[in-house]
């Protein structure tokens, strides 16, 4: 009788494909995937996955390799009044599930049902019996997002690549929300604090909002969970100056809302808003697997719409609290199309389906670890006093902004004096001196000054160069 084959073997062989950026070959694919699939089956899979553009070919014969499409282009070309006009339409790889979404939610709004908010969804979701994520997509994140950081303390990974993923994640995750700012422009505000000449003011205020609530995540890593005091404070942050009414800044929603390009209607009941936000992050915290949790905060924050606007925002940054937890390779949503995010969305809403959703949140994630890989194969190992006296090395800092003192080695061993031994006390006055000499305004968060203090401080450092 012939082997029956896993529903999800075109996902398990696209995710096995990911971890090879330059390519592999059937023989390292079929040594994975050997005991669900015949070698022979293996390759006329793979050959109906070239020729639908999943995957991609290169060499020949022995030395014949498959490699993962990293995105797919439709090129539409129109002929009107004798112009030529080409539109181009970038996207993922998508399972046959996330092809019927995306299908459905690309008919004219008057052909969608209008639909609410169904509680089931939420309420029949059992944590660690339902799985929104297969064990095989689940073992494949966790082989490619594993990092150096092992068992070190909660945020260390985060912390190494910390200039990195405040960048990438600030930028990219504003994108998704129609942000025109360019990676260079979203470099240049964080690091030198320079706004895009002729950009919305509103474009400018979104990065910084990503980039403090990054740093939230980061540096409160050890606190940080799926409670209220997280998310009501990521949503404060991310919804800084941004909101109508400031007051409803890290607070649930007690009004109505719409969301545009839909035909769904978020709950309107704040008393149910307010208990189906527990329930999420409850369910959330119960969850034993990281990749899980995130995946479940990007499908639940939104379709409950417990804030009156920035609900994508938190969830894409409250996806990314289990993996810096954990030290796992953050999610920045590098290179995702915004359309596909969008459509993924969608489907939640307004079909209670996650499979298109779940392809775009396994490509993207994909596409972090490749980008970070580099990074995280050079990042050298933590000082291990550095790690000890952290929060020493911030007080030490910050008093000598804040007191605008010379950043001389007397000056900083005095204050340091008072809060670590005697043994370590020259390294952490040599760590703290490194530390204010590469002190900017695109790290002043880290010690959690404001732009002011450091600006008002900055004649003295520069006087000590």
């Amino acid at each position: 009788m012939p082997k029956k084959l896993p529903e999800d073997l075109a996902a398990r062989i696209v995710a096995e494909i990911a971890r090879y950026p330059d390519g592999v070959g059937i023989d390292g694919l079929h040594a994975v995937l050997a005991n669900v699939i015949s070698r022979r089956t293996l390759q006329r899979r793979l050959a109906s996955m070239v020729e639908q553009k999943q995957i991609l070919p290169e060499g020949d014969g022995r030395a014949l390799k498959y490699r993962l499409a990293p995105i797919v282009a439709t090129i539409a070309v129109t002929d009107a009044a004798d112009v030529m006009v080409a539109t181009g339409e970038i996207y993922i790889p998508t399972s046959p599930e996330g092809e019927e979404i995306k299908t459905y939610v690309r008919q004219p709004i008057q052909g969608r049902k209008p639909v609410g908010y169904d509680r089931e969804l939420l309420e029949t979701y059992r944590p660690n019996e339902t799985r929104y994520l297969s064990p095989e997509i689940r073992e494949h994140l966790h082989n490619i997002g594993r990092s150096p950081a092992g068992e070190r303390p909660a945020g260390t990974y985060a912390r190494d690549i910390l200039g990195r993923l405040l960048i990438d994640l600030s930028w990219a995750s504003s994108r998704l929300e129609g942000n025109t700012y360019t990676r260079l422009d979203t470099q240049n505000l964080i690091e030198l604090g320079q706004a895009a000449a002729g950009k919305d003011r509103r474009d400018a205020q979104m990065i910084l909002n990503h980039k403090a609530a990054i740093e939230l995540l980061v540096e409160q890593a050890e606190d940080i969970g799926f409670n209220t005091f997280t998310f009501f404070n990521l949503h404060a942050l991310l919804s800084e100056n941004l909101l109508a009414d400031p007051s409803e800044s890290g607070r649930l929603r007690s009004r109505i809302v719409e969301v545009s390009g839909t035909v769904f209607h978020p709950l309107g009941i704040p008393q149910q808003i307010d208990d189906y936000f527990h329930m999420i992050l409850d369910k959330a915290a119960a969850i034993d697997d990281p990749f899980e949790q995130a995946f479940f905060i990007m499908v639940h924050i939104p379709y409950l719409q417990p804030f009156v606007d920035v609900n994508k925002r938190v969830s894409r940054l409250g996806a990314n609290i289990p993996l810096i937890r954990h030290n796992l390779c953050p999610l920045s949503f590098i290179d995702v199309p915004e359309r596909a995010y969008v459509e993924g969305t969608l489907g939640v809403y307004e079909l209670k389906r996650v499979d298109l959703l779940r392809d775009v949140f396994v490509w993207a994630y994909e596409r972090s670890c490749q980008r970070y890989m580099a990074i995280r194969e050079t990042v050298a190992e933590p000082d291990p006093v550095r790690l000890r006296y952290r929060e020493a090395l911030i007080t030490v800092v910050s008093e000598i902004v804040r007191g605008l003192k010379s950043p001389g080695a007397d000056a900083v061993r005095a204050v340091a004096a008072t809060l670590v031994p005697q043994e370590h006390l020259d390294q952490i006055t040599e760590l703290a001196l490194t530390d204010l000499r590469n002190l900017h305004e695109g790290n002043v968060s880290r010690y959690r000054l404001r732009l002011s203090e450091y600006r008002a401080w900055r004649p003295m450092q520069q006087a000590g160069t």
